[in-house]
């Protein structure tokens, strides 16, 4: 059954509302002991508690779920610091690395982010996010938090592309299931095959560790692009195939750590 539209409990006289309107400082004492699922159906009750839920990005709402949801960690640390608000920081834990797509050989940290490989010889492992696309524009952010060895690569993928291979490869990009952007020797990869090089600049300055790199995968274009800081360092990719792609990473070197965060919609300019 399709899920009503926001208003329409209202309409009939749903749960929670009388005469069309509902106590904002008691529905929002309730909802903070609600869980996202739980917070998403509330949405839809009546216009006045959707706009509860979604009018203040920073309210104690948002904020309880934030401190039951996500590690201390991630909290405390920088890992978010360029999410603005706690709404922001439970959608990015919600598209953080899973768990149950990921290597045998790498594991995903207690802060919920960062993934940290295993010194496995001659492995190369990978790990996708939790949700995909298949539509709209999306960014976030990925950096290294330890040495990238001989390869690290950085794209996307679909659910059908492997994440462990024998020895150290550009996994991302070694098959037509994946697009990778090697950070070691800045080539672009897809279907096994080395697609260039990337930024198509002289001197392209190599990955410094601890540098966050923003990822940006438009459905509707159909495209894959980079920015490095705050320069648009351009397209990598084109003519995307219109199914879900994840975004993912490879990596080869022994106890290194990779942290991707969700930024959500990409800012134009």
């Amino acid at each position: 059954m399709a899920a009503p539209a926001p208003g329409a409990g209202a309409a009939s006289g749903g749960a929670g509302c009388s005469g069309g309107s509902c106590s904002g400082a008691g529905a929002g004492l309730v909802f903070s002991y609600l869980e996202l699922s739980e917070l998403r159906s509330c949405a839809l009750v009546c216009k006045h508690w959707y706009r509860c839920l979604h009018g203040d990005e920073n309210s104690e709402v948002w904020r309880s779920l934030c401190a039951r949801s996500l590690a201390e960690e991630a909290l405390r640390t920088d890992i978010l610091c360029n999410l603005p608000s706690y709404k922001a920081k439970i959608r990015a834990f919600q598209h953080a690395f899973s768990t149950n797509d990921c290597s045998r050989n790498v594991y995903i940290k207690k802060n919920g982010f960062t993934l940290h490989r295993n010194p496995i010889a001659q492995s190369t492992d990978g790990a996708r996010t939790k949700i995909g696309f298949s539509e709209g524009r999306h960014a976030w952010e990925v950096w290294w938090e330890g040495p990238l060895g001989t390869v690290a690569v950085i794209g996307i993928a679909t659910k059908r592309a492997p994440m462990q291979c024998q020895g150290y490869v550009a996994l991302l990009g070694s098959d037509d299931q994946s697009w990778g952007w090697n950070l070691v020797d800045n080539n672009l990869l897809h279907n096994g095959e080395v697609n260039g090089s990337f930024p198509q600049c002289n001197n392209a300055p190599k990955y410094q560790i601890g540098e966050r790199i923003r990822v940006i995968l438009d459905m509707e274009d159909k495209t894959l692009a980079f920015e490095r800081g705050y320069e648009f360092l351009g397209v990598a990719f084109r003519g995307l195939p219109k199914v879900c792609l994840y975004p993912a990473v490879s990596a080869v070197y022994g106890n290194t750590e990779v942290t991707l965060v969700y930024l959500g919609k990409p800012l134009d300019g």
